[in-house]
């Protein structure tokens, strides 16, 4: 018997509960996970609150990412053995798998051997935020060494990721976050400036840290009527890139800019890369090796037990982290 974390009705993070039960064989195409660690998400949050892209189906699973050791495989899986140590990446719904137990089973195209020199904690806090955060900036945005791009949000875990792969990239990063509070953490994660939007005029802010010459992506899971304004900033050809919706206001969009500076305003969510083939295979080899090098590091700001899910949740849901939230299994 295996613990895992379910619920059966919305609602807030009281409705979670450890329930204790028979984990099948891993099927054709599965591997079967013995867990240490699991990486929380925001999206594990809408989905419990009935907020998500797909509705739950009672008794209700979750969770997106975990680190643990291989238990056992299904029939044609090749890519991992028992034994090894692994992680998984975002690739699939919660109607189909959920990762929050002691064993859980994954599909094998979501299961990857991270590098050894990363803790479980560490591994399990990797792949949904560099994934995100690379598909923008390097699949799609083609982010080139001294170009500027704006991450806001910064200080959440995809933030995070996005300062630390525009800088291995050579490019300057340069955070927004809503009050000064954070400012110094932001500096020596690595951004090359930090706007507190509440508090300075953010345009003028941002052309003074360009010097003039423009942003040249706009990194955004805020959107709402400030996004005029950072489209103010961009540069010629510049890329918008709006992957959520934290401010669920329409954005406004300046038709002049659009128009002059012949702007790109492009929707963008993870799954556009984890559920194609080819790019998951480039967004495996550039995350691997960003954190065997150790220029991908990433930053954890609490971890919690599996019997404290419903806590970890709570605190997510206080919005005041600063990196990846984790959960420990024993």
């Amino acid at each position: 018997m295996s613990k895992v974390v379910t619920f059966n009705r919305t609602g807030g993070p009281e409705v979670l509960e450890i329930v204790d039960v028979q984990v099948p064989a891993p099927g054709a195409g599965e591997v079967q996970i013995r867990v240490h660690a699991i990486g929380l998400n925001r999206a594990e949050i809408m989905y419990r609150n009935g907020q998500y892209v797909i509705e739950p189906e009672f008794p209700a699973r979750l969770g997106y990412e975990a680190a643990g050791v291989v238990e056992a495989v299904g029939e044609h899986v090749e890519s991992v053995a028992k034994g090894d140590v692994v992680s998984v990446i975002p690739s699939f719904m919660f109607s189909e798998y959920g990762m929050y137990g002691e064993l859980v089973n994954a599909p094998a195209h979501a299961v990857v051997k991270h590098p050894g020199n990363l803790s479980f904690e560490q591994a399990a806090a990797s792949w949904m935020m560099y994934v995100t955060a690379y598909g923008a900036l390097v699949e799609y945005g083609n982010l080139q060494a001294d170009q500027n791009v704006i991450i806001r949000a910064a200080s959440s875990s995809v933030g995070l990721a996005a300062i630390q792969i525009a800088n291995m990239l050579g490019a300057k990063p340069i955070a927004l976050t809503r009050t000064s509070e954070k400012r110094d953490l932001l500096l020596k994660a690595g951004a090359v400036a930090v706007i507190a939007t509440a508090e300075q005029d953010m345009v003028a802010e941002i052309n003074q840290a360009t010097q003039g010459e423009g942003v040249h992506i706009v990194f955004d899971p805020v959107g709402g009527p400030d996004a005029a304004k950072l489209m103010q900033t961009m540069a010629p050809q510049g890329i918008y890139f709006q992957y959520g919706a934290l401010d669920s206001r329409d954005m406004v969009v300046p038709v002049f800019e659009i128009l002059g500076k012949h702007l790109t305003l492009r929707g963008y969510e993870l799954f556009e890369i984890t559920t194609d083939a080819e790019k998951m295979a480039r967004a495996k080899s550039f995350v691997t090796e960003g954190l065997r090098s150790g220029k991908l590091k990433p930053v954890i700001d609490k971890t919690f037990t599996l019997d404290d899910i419903a806590d970890a949740h709570r605190y997510m849901e206080a919005n005041g982290q600063t990196g990846k939230i984790i959960v420990t299994v024993e």
